[in-house]
């Protein structure tokens, strides 16, 4: 809102209105807006939660300091929501297809979120939400993204001319600030299927190449592929990041991380030099992203305020499945979702163990009729709490890890 009354006022000449043509300054204030909104606001909505008796229904399961958390406030993902929704409306471009996109997904899953804790607390129901609603909404999510990704004439990528033997197309031009001529790349915008991987050539890989088979209609129908990857990260990191959230600060601390390294690739990836400087793709109108992501980050980083050990609130499935499904869109707007086995490591591993751990189980309890299990408890941070681990030392050893994945996934970009 205010990009565009901004806007308006550099077309009158008043002095400083341009400023907000800028995605650093409004990246800015919108980290600093929503930190200010998670902080000052958020101990209101906790104590708000706290009056309407909105707390978390915790089962012994004998983990040290467990039964403690009884009764501390829940659904803090509103918190996260408002510090995130707020700050983008006052400086986003809100006609961008990109940003457009981020906020459907915020609402959207936040609703499915929202609606799981409203259950949980409200209807003395432990188990909340359906699961074939939860991942029923996550797919409605992911075919709305993909049919826009493919269809929606804003959303292409720029890519290089090239002659038949590889040898790309140049032309002179004059140098609007020297006057100089100068030799320059052609480019087009296209449709593509194409996003970057690590480790390839060119670093980049075509979804049309799993269905190869089809011939000269593989990038006809590639489209439904992409589709359906899309829905498959989209439910894979929404439920990994909810796994995550089982101790305090432990995935807002891990989703400020991923979020900041997200950020950063979309400035690149929205920036026509540094996307040929590490030869990764130009996707034009990204770089708005870079406002979403820092409200998204501030909206981390306030939150954890609150919801550091101790905590005084967690944010229930509210917080954690929009966060999930936030990173996992975010990162396929950016063509960078390949990326996310690495970048979203602790998720990945969390939602592993649980998947071993259940499997296993069902296995050896066929085979020997009594079930055994790998770790003494899954998620992983809940088999390292009944190995002894403090709560704190747990929590901070995962975001050094997330770091550690965070500058892995950044370098693999230069690896091909």
């Amino acid at each position: 809102m205010l990009y565009y009354l901004f806007s308006y006022l550099e077309q009158l000449d008043v002095p400083g209105a341009g400023v907000f043509q800028y995605i650093s300054f409004r990246s800015s204030m919108a980290i600093i807006t929503s930190l200010i909104i998670s902080m000052l606001f958020g101990k209101k909505i906790i104590n708000l939660l706290q009056k309407k008796q909105i707390g978390e229904v915790v089962r012994d399961l004998g983990l040290h300091g467990q039964m403690q958390k009884r009764g501390t406030p829940t659904m803090g993902g509103v918190i996260i929501l408002a510090s995130i929704l707020i700050p983008v409306l006052l400086f986003g471009d809100l006609l961008n297809i990109y940003v457009i996109l981020m906020l459907i997904t915020t609402i959207w899953l936040g609703f499915v979120g929202f609606l799981d804790d409203y259950i949980k607390v409200f209807k003395n129901n432990k188990e909340g939400l359906r699961a074939k609603f939860k991942i029923g909404g996550q797919i409605v999510l992911g075919l709305v993204i993909g049919m826009t990704m493919y269809f929606n004439e804003d959303v292409v990528v720029r890519e290089k001319v090239y002659l038949e033997g590889g040898v790309p197309v140049t032309e002179i031009v004059e140098d609007e600030d020297t006057g100089k001529s100068v030799e320059v790349y052609v480019t087009r915008d296209v449709k593509s299927t194409r996003v970057n991987v690590p480790f390839l050539k060119n670093n980049e890989f075509d979804y049309a190449n799993l269905i190869g088979f089809l011939g000269e209609k593989a990038q006809e129908w590639a489209w439904v592929v992409v589709v359906l990857a899309i829905i498959l990260i989209v439910t894979a990191v929404s439920n990994g990041a909810n796994l995550t959230d089982g101790l305090d600060g432990l995935a807002a601390g891990t989703s400020a991380i991923i979020g900041t390294t997200l950020g950063v690739l979309a400035y690149l990836s929205g920036n026509l030099i540094y996307s040929d400087y590490l030869n990764i793709m130009y996707i034009p109108h990204t770089g708005e992203l870079v406002v979403y992501m820092s409200a998204f980050i501030g909206a981390m980083v306030g939150f954890l305020w609150y919801n550091s050990y101790p905590a005084q609130v967690f944010m229930g499935d509210t917080g954690s499945l929009s966060i999930g499904g936030v990173i996992a869109v975010f990162a396929i707007l950016i063509r960078k979702e390949l990326l996310i086995p690495i970048l979203c490591g602790i998720f990945f591993v969390e939602s592993l163990s649980v998947l071993i751990q259940v499997t296993y189980f069902k296995i050896t309890r066929r085979k020997y009729g009594e079930g055994k299990r790998i770790l003494q408890m899954s998620p992983l941070h809940h088999h390292y709490q009944l190995k002894g681990y403090p709560e704190p030392k747990i929590v901070t050893r995962f975001w050094i890890v997330g770091i550690l994945l965070a500058v892995i996934s950044v370098i693999t970009l230069k690896i091909r």
